[in-house]
């Protein structure tokens, strides 16, 4: 055997225990340091764990002495049921005997913590009796000699004790504090156990305060020392933040040191402790600071230091302690945002405003450079919600300090147009994902407080970005112009169906915004062009408004569409613009049905490009009035598809295969926004009540648009039939039937029902995205049943239960599709329950609803689901005519009694208790619709075939009688 796989004997002296630490903290493989730690933890919870650490700690070795002071907390947490009563005070003892003796021999910090760590444990054991264990361990440390309990009380105040020790003796009590208060910190006060252990903390408050006042005394000369009675500080007083709230303690000793500990500022020995603790507590316990603490930071905030510090951010001078200056002005300024709004005037005020304007005016790209900005937002983002809410609080009238709080808001504003400015190709080409991460952030965070400025400062904001963006044009400052057009943006959605806005919009688009993109194309940054085709994209409301401009427009926007840089963006706004203002544009359609066969024919557009194109172009056939006049454009848009199909047989043929899928796949995705674009628009009103007069025939029920629709339909077969296989030619193809499911009268992609029946009944078990094929007939027969469907529904229902019979003994082999078919049977007895009686129909519906119930019990939460969403609709099925409610009720008889025992078993036992809601559901129902539940469920429960033999009869009935008296209402889920 190899010998690195054998354990390591247990030591048998304290000699060999100190060879197994010594090669503990010696490089080796990890497999040899688990095996010397697993030859130590042996012996530390062996009952001469005990022993040992005392004999630990004599060593001359650091490592040896703190693995000493370790197995102490070890026992103490592992074995300390095992110490009798006498022993405890003894180990109490041993312990303070141990700090005492290594905190005066200038111990190392390593050790002396850990020995720390022992006696705060020991305190916070059950049994534990040491209640003031501060005032103890500084009572021995002045006695330089361990004193009993009953000698503390007889000696000079914490106070006078304080004065007399060594700087040694303060840092460890020090450490011993912050380990008390951050332990006890953890523990939840409301639990009876762990609130004992607040109460102690409490209790020993006041020694607290009284040794960390000696220390923060002025007088002291050792910085070191201070700095260390400063984190105690911070350390209690953040532990008092969920005492104070839990009623547990007080603040007012505590807060009496705050006004020393902020001066501690102006010396740079403290400098960063004292930050640190500042914006801490301003951030997460800014109630813990009185007046006069405020008072005094605001001092310090509009003295020189702050200036130096601001105007070195703002320089670019990123240093440690600058931005920890800036982050505790940030945490000062959030815990007193109101005082900011309100007393704008005041001189402090202003400093301090004007400190948070310049943290957004630093030197550097956001967030990649500038360390700041991004909290320096979320404070005038802050400031920007309060104005609002004290806006809307007083109805009657503004407060007389608003108009100037809102000159800040519009300065910031600036601040941050300044701020969001993209960087040349040769800076932002070289940053990390991260780094792009961060400035797009950056600037989304820009965006959203510029909305909501938007309810403070009206439209006038939008005239001052507009002028920005004409002044930017003028002096061809391309990226400024970027960051303008990218806050006027930002405004749209609050603006743009405004007419107020038109004024500012009609300035803009009608300036030489467009034409200057198109001649100077090759100066301007492509950002740019993106940021002005946004515009275009998050404006379509003002060119519904005004369509005199679409022209200029579009002439615009199809010349950039050729760019392959732009043409993402481009064609996305084309499709947006066609599709919002169809009607406009029918008038143009020609040119656009020409432009749209140069684009295709004459450049190497995208596929994506391609289909947002012939999308844009179907929406404005769409609107073409009447019908007849809608048959020629589309005649020349399906040559298009057509001649695209051609090339994908001439790929296939020539085994050019995955070129062909990419070619076959673009077709689809063409037709799918085809039928998008040719879908009747959202804000047309319809009357979902009218019926077509019988002899109202369109043109797509004639032979003119049935040849159209049969051309799109082969190009669909085509690609589908050859390509059947590929996962997303199928789900393009359903993609393309699902765009005619929501119309309501006849068109070109309102296809025959056939048509999804043959692709639904050629797909066999195995055929890829069969799920999704199913979930497309399903969606197809939600649609207002008709006669007409009567026989295609018959065919889906048939396919359905030859697919069950072949998967139902292994649904949860593929739990996607079997719930899919579940999904679709239930769509089948919303609206086609009466084909479930036709003659042929018994025998399948026998395979379907054994299926649903093998379902019921699987494994698997999804079939689980739609099984039990299937029974719960089934059983309360209502309206029905007597022949079809006699086959409901024939159902239930018929398999009432199995659905009965199948739920009592799974929640008795099968199921996972996150399953338990799922199957309440059809449980409840059954006991309100069938009156035969309960003799069903009682059948079950007491059944030998019941999951659990744990359950007592008595039990049994109790829940029976509980779950059939509440008769379905949503208590039944608790019982």
């Amino acid at each position: 055997m190899d010998p690195s796989l054998v354990e390591l004997p247990e030591p048998k002296s304290i000699a060999e225990v100190e060879g197994l630490v010594h090669r503990l903290y010696l490089l080796g493989s990890p497999h040899e340091i688990s095996r010397i730690q697993c030859a130590l933890q042996k012996i530390q919870r062996s009952p001469q764990g005990w022993h040992l650490a005392d004999a630990l700690l004599h060593s001359q070795d650091t490592n040896v002495r703190f693995f000493g002071a370790l197995t102490f907390n070890i026992k103490i947490h592992k074995d300390w049921v095992s110490l009798e009563e006498n022993a405890t005070a003894t180990l109490l003892d041993r312990l303070l005997s141990w700090l005492l003796q290594l905190t005066v021999v200038g111990e190392s910090p390593l050790v002396i913590r850990k020995l720390c760590s022992a006696l705060v444990a020991y305190t916070l054991q059950p049994s534990s009796t040491w209640n003031s264990c501060v005032r103890h361990l500084l009572c021995c440390f002045f006695k330089n000699t361990i004193v009993s309990s009953d000698e503390v009380s007889h000696l000079p105040p914490t106070a006078q004790i304080s004065q007399q020790l060594a700087t040694a003796q303060f840092v460890s009590s020090l450490w011993f504090i912050v380990t008390l208060v951050e332990e006890v910190g953890k523990m939840d006060p409301d639990s009876v156990q762990s609130n004992k252990y607040h109460m102690r903390a409490a209790d020993n408050l006041h020694d607290i305060v009284d040794i960390i006042r000696q220390i923060i005394n002025p007088e002291t000369g050792d910085k070191n020392l201070v700095r260390e009675g400063i984190n105690c500080y911070h350390a209690v007083v953040m532990y008092a933040h969920r005492a104070w709230m839990d009623k547990v303690i007080t603040l007012d000793s505590l807060r009496t040191l705050a006004p020393q500990v902020i001066k501690y500022l102006g010396d740079l020995d403290t400098f960063d402790v004292v930050l640190e603790f500042l914006t801490d507590v301003l951030a997460n316990f800014p109630i813990f600071f009185v007046s006069d603490d405020y008072s005094l930071i605001v001092t310090i905030l509009c003295s020189p230091m702050a200036q130096q510090y601001i105007s070195g951010l703002q320089a670019g001078d990123y240093d440690t302690e600058s931005v920890a200056f800036g982050r505790m002005l940030l945490a000062f300024s959030d815990a007193k945002v109101q005082d900011l709004a309100r007393y704008n005037t005041e001189p402090s005020t202003k400093v301090i405003l004007s400190h948070l304007l310049n943290l957004l005016r630093c030197d550097g790209y956001a967030v990649v450079e500038d360390e700041i900005c991004s909290q320096a937002l979320e404070f005038w983002t802050t400031f920007v919600e309060y104005l609002i809410d004290a806006l809307f609080a007083d109805t009657n009238s503004k407060p007389n300090w608003m108009d100037e709080a809102l000159q800040y808001v519009v300065r910031a504003l600036e601040a941050c147009w300044e701020k969001i400015r993209v960087p040349p190709p040769e800076i932002g080409d070289a940053w990390d994902a991260e780094a792009r991460s961060g400035f797009r952030a950056f600037r989304n965070d820009v965006e959203d407080v510029i909305q909501s400025s938007y309810t403070l400062l009206g439209t006038d904001i939008l005239r001052r970005f507009t002028q920005l963006a004409l002044d930017s044009l003028g002096i061809r400052a391309w990226y400024k112009l970027e960051a303008t057009l990218f806050c006027i943006n930002a405004l749209s959605d609050v603006v743009s169906d405004l007419e107020t806005s038109d004024e500012s919009l009609f300035i803009l688009f009608t300036s030489s915004l467009f034409s200057r993109m198109a001649s100077e194309a090759t100066a301007i940054p492509m950002k740019t062009k993106q940021t002005v085709v946004a515009s275009i994209s998050r404006y379509t409301s003002f060119f519904e408004r005004h369509t005199e401009y679409l022209p200029l427009t579009l002439n615009f926007l199809f010349s950039a569409v050729v760019s392959p840089a732009l043409a993402n963006v481009v064609s996305k706004a084309i499709l947006s613009m066609c599709s919002s203002c169809r009607k406009s544009l029918v008038s143009e359609l020609g040119i656009f049905v020409q432009q749209y066969g140069i684009l295709v024919v004459s450049s190497t557009l995208e596929p994506t490009t391609k289909e947002r194109l012939i999308g844009a172009v179907a929406s404005i056939v769409q609107a073409v009035t009447p019908e007849e006049d809608q048959l020629n454009p589309l005649d020349q848009l399906v040559r298009f598809v057509e001649h695209n199909v051609r090339e994908f047989l001439e790929l296939l043929q020539a085994n050019r295969t995955e070129d062909a899928q990419m070619t076959g796949l673009g077709v689809l995705n063409s037709l799918i926004s085809m039928g998008k674009g040719l879908q009747v628009p959202d804000d047309v009103v319809i009357d979902l009540d009218a019926d077509r007069p019988p002899s109202s025939i369109t043109i797509w029920e004639q032979d003119t648009g049935l040849s159209i629709q049969a051309r799109i339909i082969r190009c669909i077969g085509t690609i589908f039939n050859s390509m059947r296989y590929n996962g997303d030619i199928v789900e393009a193809t359903c993609h393309i039937l699902r765009t005619g499911y929501t119309e309501l009268y006849p068109g070109p992609f309102v296809f025959p029902s056939e048509v999804t029946k043959e692709i639904l009944v050629s797909s066999e078990l195995g055929s890829a995205r069969l799920g999704y094929v199913l979930d497309t007939a399903g969606v197809m027969l939600s649609r207002k049943p008709s006669e007409a469907m009567d026989h295609t529904a018959l065919h889906c229902l048939s396919y359905l239960a030859s697919l069950v019979n072949e998967i139902r003994r292994e649904p949860n082999e593929d739990p996607e599709l079997a719930s899919s078919c579940i999904d679709f049977a239930h769509k089948m007895t919303i609206n086609y329950l009466k084909l479930f009686s036709a003659p042929e129909v018994p025998e399948l519906r026998a395979q379907l609803f054994q299926f649903i119930l093998v379902c019921l019990t699987g494994t698997e939460i999804l079939p689980k689901r739609s099984a039990a969403n299937f029974w719960s609709s089934f059983i309360q099925t209502s309206d029905l005519s007597p022949e079809t409610q006699s086959l409901v009720d024939d159902v239930l008889q018929e398999y009432g009694p199995l659905l009965c025992r199948t739920l009592i078993n799974q929640i008795g036992g099968d199921a996972a208790r996150s399953e338990l809601d799922v199957l309440a559901a059809p449980l409840k129902k059954l006991i309100v619709k069938q009156p035969l539940s309960k003799k069903w469920l009682s059948e079950a429960i007491f059944s030998i075939h019941f999951p659990s033999k744990l359950v007592k009869d008595a039990e049994k009935r109790m829940w029976l009688q509980k779950v059939i008296n509440l008769r379905g209402a949503r208590g039944t889920n608790l019982v």
